[in-house]
């Protein structure tokens, strides 16, 4: 069951529903099924605690000695 984020189109809040199958969504805070699917954004964090080297010596691109 995926959760989608939603923009209600009545009261205007922004809001996350879980949905189940081919149920129609209501706004958890007024009831309403006028929603708007909105994009989800996806974080695609770095798994390396270490940082990464500069791509170049220092001196090149711009990147300060």
């Amino acid at each position: 069951m995926p959760i989608y984020e939603y923009d209600c189109d009545d009261c205007k809040e922004k809001v996350e529903v879980l949905v189940r199958g081919s149920e129609t969504p209501a706004c958890p805070t007024c009831g309403s099924e006028s929603l708007t699917r909105r994009l989800s954004v996806v974080h695609a964090g770095n798994a390396s605690p270490d940082p990464q080297p500069a791509p170049c010596r220092p001196g090149c691109c711009r990147i300060p000695s």
